[in-house]
């Protein structure tokens, strides 16, 4: 379906529920718009082994000291390089651990770049520039499942031995499908605005993203629980976030969490386990290596949830 020319492709149909939007009123456009968001969670979850494949395959790259990449344009683009910048503060990666690649550069984040989604030689300068290889994983993003700059990179990557996977909310040409290590494909269906895939389409994209990418850092050993324990204090909020986790995990006061976050070195991870076992910041350091970096294998079960 998706190789024929002659048939749109369903990111490209019309919404026959959207037909009069030009004539509806302010809440029946809020009511509209909300009854299409709400099908997205359930078409991503229609998707949730090859999520769970894709994720295994990221976490793979990780342990090998690979990255995960993402390439896309327009909408696609960013939320790729969006799900990348949130990693480092998130999760303490370094910035080179998770990359976002977008069509027409960083420039396309703040200014409409469109007609760089059909550079497909920009799309293989980006694999060669990055000297993607067996260790990456790159995650194409192409709403419609067909953006050339998208499938030339994923070609490249596979050429230079990297795990390929595509997102997509359309039929994905059969070149992809038969050579992509996964494929996502969560059919969303036509958009309220024709062809507006920044809605429905970008939606259930950085649902998926989101998941990846968490995921991936959960299995890790990223999080205690579901505390964000590796996270980098840049802001007061992230300050205040790391003092309250260890406070939470250890019992201590939060004069005692700050001092003994700075003791660590900043890291709230190993704060925590020199709290619980009385332990320096080196033997922290050791026990956590001994084991995977998994708090959980060091010290059991998190606290409860206080409110449960």
């Amino acid at each position: 379906m998706a190789s024929d020319p002659t048939i749109l492709r369903l990111t490209e149909r019309r919404n026959p529920r959207s037909v009069n939007i030009d004539v509806a009123s302010s809440l029946e456009i809020v009511d509209l718009i909300a009854a299409e968001d709400a099908t997205v969670p359930g078409m991503v979850a229609r998707t949730r082994l090859e999520i769970a494949r894709a994720m295994d395959l990221i976490e793979a790259s990780f342990r090998r000291g690979g990255r995960l990449v993402y390439v896309g344009a327009g909408t696609s683009g960013r939320l790729g390089v969006l799900d990348a910048a949130e990693c480092p503060p998130t999760f303490g990666t370094p910035p080179e651990m998770v990359i976002g690649v977008i069509a027409g550069g960083y420039g396309a984040l703040v200014k409409s770049a469109e007609g760089a989604e059909d550079d497909v030689n920009s799309g293989i300068a980006a694999m060669d520039q990055r000297q993607i290889g067996p260790d990456d994983t790159v995650v194409g993003i192409a709403a419609s499942g067909a953006t050339p700059y998208v499938r030339a990179a994923l070609g490249r990557a596979q050429s230079r031995g990297a795990r390929t996977v595509l997102v997509t909310c359309a039929d994905p040409p059969r070149i992809l499908t038969d050579t992509c290590d996964v494929c996502i494909v969560v059919l969303t269906g036509p958009e309220v605005v024709t062809g507006s895939t920044r809605m429905k389409a970008g939606t259930a994209t950085k649902l998926v993203l989101n998941t990846l990418s968490t995921g991936a850092m959960v299995r890790l050993g990223k999080t205690y629980g579901n505390l964000m324990v590796d996270l980098q204090a840049w802001s007061d909020k992230l300050v205040d976030r790391g003092e309250r986790i260890v406070m939470e995990v250890t019992g201590v006061d939060r004069t005692a969490a700050r001092a003994a976050i700075d003791a660590a070195g900043g890291s709230v991870r190993t704060a925590i386990v020199m709290v619980r076992t009385g332990g320096s910041r080196e033997a922290a350091i050791a026990l956590l290596a001994q084991h995977d970096n998994r708090v959980r294998a060091i010290l059991g079960d998190p606290p409860p949830v206080a409110d449960a």
